[in-house]
């Protein structure tokens, strides 16, 4: 099963809004936050670092949002700012705005019902990893049933450490909608941790820790709440179609979009009346500052028939950064 928050991440439709860098849950050891990121109380929208709400809004704009996914840290620990920017999205982009929070404290009735009246849709719970079978007749199962009688959809979302199936009788008993299995992944922020724990990466692997995956198959995969997020569908699926979303949104007619959602044009720094002299349409190119940016294949054409000296070929990144992925020289 995919939830409505899944198939928008699928494609590439969520804004990731980390809201708070600190957890009390501080003996996670595959807690996966870098060191930017970890005990901070910074907010970003996607990568962008948000000085003002502003942000947040023009970052949910470029990327054309269908939603958002709040995360931190711990967003149950910064409850005020945390609501408030659920309020600000609804305000701005409606009910419809799906909005999904990832929690590994179960916070309490008050903290639900703040929540779902700031515009939460759904709330998925990550108990910590030493109490996994035994969490019926504890907070952990009694917060599944007040975040759906405060107007939530209560959902689990763990990282595949291994196979636990007591996830599967609080679906079955209805007290969970569905039970995300993230494949367990090894990252900059937790490598050393996961080492000294004897974890290894999969052979042909970035991110992917080996062993894992087959026996949480074996024994939840069928499950029609289940779903099993790999490594590869993260980084092949949901960021490049998030990218893909932004480059859509900002690309200028002359642009273009790769499949990899960067893109690409030409660079050159000839005066702009040589393009007048040429005949060059306007909507093939643009000014800027110290150069000229112009469709890459009209830029290399006009080298090649030596209307123009030299130039490159630009990829970079539709963030709001634009990190350049590649310069090619063309002479």
């Amino acid at each position: 099963m995919i939830s409505k928050g899944c198939e928008q991440c699928a494609k590439g439709g969520k804004m990731v809004l980390f809201v708070y860098g600190y957890c009390d849950q501080r003996d996670c050891f595959y807690c996966p936050l870098g060191e930017n990121r970890k005990n901070v109380t910074d907010v970003y929208a996607n990568e962008r670092l948000v000085e003002s709400d502003s942000d947040i809004i023009a970052e949910a704009h470029r990327m054309d949002a269908l939603g958002t996914s709040i995360t931190g840290g711990e967003p149950q620990e910064a409850l005020a700012k945390t609501t408030r920017y659920l309020s600000l999205l609804k305000d701005e982009f409606g009910s419809d705005h799906h909005t999904h929070l990832y929690t590994g404290i179960t916070g309490g009735r008050e903290n639900m019902r703040a929540l779902a009246s700031a515009g939460l849709d759904e709330i998925r719970f990550h108990p910590p990893y030493e109490q996994w079978g035994n969490l019926h007749d504890t907070e952990w199962e009694d917060i599944l049933y007040i975040a759906r009688e405060e107007g939530l959809t209560p959902a689990f979302e763990i990282p595949g450490i291994r196979a636990e199936p007591e996830f599967l009788e609080f679906l079955d008993e209805g007290a969970a909608e569905f039970c995300n299995v993230n494949e367990f992944e090894m990252s900059d922020g937790n490598y050393r941790r996961m080492q000294q724990k004897g974890y290894e990466l999969q052979d042909g692997h970035m991110s992917a820790v080996e062993g894992s995956k087959e026996a949480i198959l074996d024994t939840m995969g069928n499950h029609e709440q289940v779903y099993f997020c790999t490594s590869v569908f993260k980084d092949a699926a949901q960021h490049r179609n998030r990218l893909k979303r932004m480059a859509q949104t900002v690309r200028r007619p002359f642009d273009e979009i790769t499949d990899d959602g960067t893109i690409v044009y030409g660079k050159t720094w000839v005066a702009p009346k040589r393009f007048d002299s040429l005949g060059v349409p306007d909507e093939f190119y643009t000014v800027k500052s110290d150069h000229v940016e112009i469709a890459w294949w009209l830029l290399e054409e006009m080298i090649e028939d030596g209307d123009v000296d030299d130039g490159e070929i630009v990829e970079q990144y539709p963030t709001v950064d634009g990190t350049v992925v590649e310069r090619t020289p063309l002479a």
